[in-house]
């Protein structure tokens, strides 16, 4: 059986290359397990997967969208039966078709925690702006003194020079009460927030008791925070439009760690401009990377990342060792995190 690894590069400052593939050699325990662990400079277009997938049983690595789950790019590899995403979301594709073709498609949801801890960070950035305020005594030359020895910017120790905003006792609405979502729900619920949700379909059991699952236009009305953790599907775009933001509380604080096109840029500026949005974080943007400039990066009001939320050390060992125990488990005949 023939088992390819598309290993992305690492990207981050705490973890090397050696250390992921060492956890991907893990694959070599499993009997009759043939293993390429395959190094592109980036990550490789539809047509150059074609080399490195060949003719290989299983792929692990593959981004899941109709470019490449189609039946004119399957039908170049015959001999695949298993593809591992090493991510959570995935765009659409035909489902049918690769159950006809007899395939299994899996993803891998290893970062729910990691990204739930990104979101909240990006909404303490928006709430206290720590870093402007370390900048503003670390930059600040208190051994200037006045004619009495007293700092002469003594006044700016004890003073804000961004509004401060407490969480407690407001309203924090989830929009896609997935693993993620459920995540920075609980973090919101531990800092005294109200919490609701809406999500396409209700979640029942014990673990979400502690939140009020309602319709769309009552997270909007309600939410003093609003942060999207839903998957972007054809459902789902452009989901927050300037409809949307009319129906939002003036002041509304938005975060999105899921997908940019979620939200219609344009309207999010216009929101923004008028005072409707207080401010959003954003760790997504509709074009990744940006492919020329765009206002949401003009305006003090954004605070904008790379699509780095996943981008843990612990997150992305992580990634690989679910991937590979979701293999086990379709091995054994009792396939887990099937998203076709």
């Amino acid at each position: 059986m023939k088992v390819v690894v598309i290993q992305e590069n690492v990207m981050m400052p705490n973890l090397t290359p050696e250390e992921v593939t060492a956890h991907w050699n893990k694959l070599k325990e499993i009997p009759g397990v043939d293993l390429e662990v395959k190094f592109p400079k980036g990550y490789p277009m539809p047509d150059e997967l074609h080399d490195l997938v060949g003719d290989a049983d299983v792929v692990f690595g593959i981004w899941i969208s109709d470019s490449v789950i189609n039946e004119e790019w399957l039908s170049k590899h015959p001999n695949l039966k298993y593809i591992a995403t090493l991510g959570h979301g995935w765009r659409e594709f035909d489902v049918e078709m690769t159950r006809r073709k007899g395939m299994t498609i899996t993803n891998t949801v290893y970062g729910a925690q990691t990204i739930a801890e990104y979101g909240w960070a990006l909404l303490m950035e928006v709430c206290h702006h720590v870093n402007v305020h370390s900048d503003l005594i670390k930059k600040t030359d208190w051994t200037i003194k006045d004619e009495n020895g007293y700092p002469v910017e003594a006044s700016k120790f004890d003073h804000v020079v961004t509004p401060q905003i407490e969480l407690y006792g407001k309203t924090c609405g989830i929009f896609g009460l997935g693993a993620i979502g459920l995540a920075f729900a609980k973090m919101a619920a531990g800092f005294g927030m109200r919490v609701i949700s809406y999500s396409r379909h209700k979640k029942v059991g014990a673990i979400y008791s502690f939140i009020e699952q309602v319709d769309f236009d009552t997270l909007l009305k309600e939410s003093d925070v609003i942060s999207i953790h839903a998957p972007f599907t054809a459902d789902t775009a452009d989901t927050f439009d300037k409809e949307a933001f009319a129906k939002m509380k003036d002041g509304v604080i938005i975060i999105n760690t899921a997908r940019g096109g979620l939200i219609v840029e344009e309207d999010l500026m216009a929101a923004l401009d008028s005072g409707k949005v207080y401010a959003a974080g954003l760790d997504v943007l509709r074009d990744e990377p940006p492919v020329g400039d765009n206002p949401l990066f003009h305006t003090e009001k954004t605070s904008i990342t790379g699509h780095i939320a996943w981008l843990t050390k612990e997150s992305r060992l992580r990634a690989v060792d679910m991937a590979i125990e979701n293999f086990q488990h379709y091995l054994n005949g009792i396939p887990t995190s099937v998203i076709n």
